[in-house]
């Protein structure tokens, strides 16, 4: 949603993210039209690539998303963690909470899943 919103209306992405009244994107920089279509592809990126492992059940692939959501998602983060002086302590929260749920997320997808113990045939 977050791709196809900031691709598709990159200015009302830019002034109205993350929705409900709050304003998230607009208070950290002047609008940049290219730099929010970029976003908009990257996220629509990764969509289509977890997509694709969903569909194809792609444990590989699967864990290839995660890499490819950490690169992205820890450094924003990690930006948005030392930059919060324009929002306020609810924004600031919510804002951390959603991104550090999203690193969080792609860290289970990309972690290596534990291999099951073998079975062994009774004597």
């Amino acid at each position: 949603m977050v791709g196809m919103w900031a691709q598709g209306f990159p200015r009302a992405f830019y002034d109205d993210f993350p929705g409900l009244g709050r304003t998230w994107v607009a208070l950290d920089g002047p609008y940049n039209e290219h730099l929010v279509r970029d976003i908009g592809g990257l996220n629509l990126a990764l969509a289509f690539v977890a997509v694709m492992a969903l569909v194809t059940g792609s444990t590989l692939l699967a864990r290839v998303t995660g890499g490819a959501a950490l690169l992205y998602g820890v450094p924003h983060l990690l930006y948005h963690a030392t930059h919060l002086e324009p929002y306020d302590t609810g924004d600031a929260v919510a804002m951390l909470a959603s991104l550090g749920m999203a690193a969080l997320a792609a860290v289970l997808v990309a972690a290596p899943a534990s291999e099951p113990e073998p079975v062994t045939a009774a004597p």
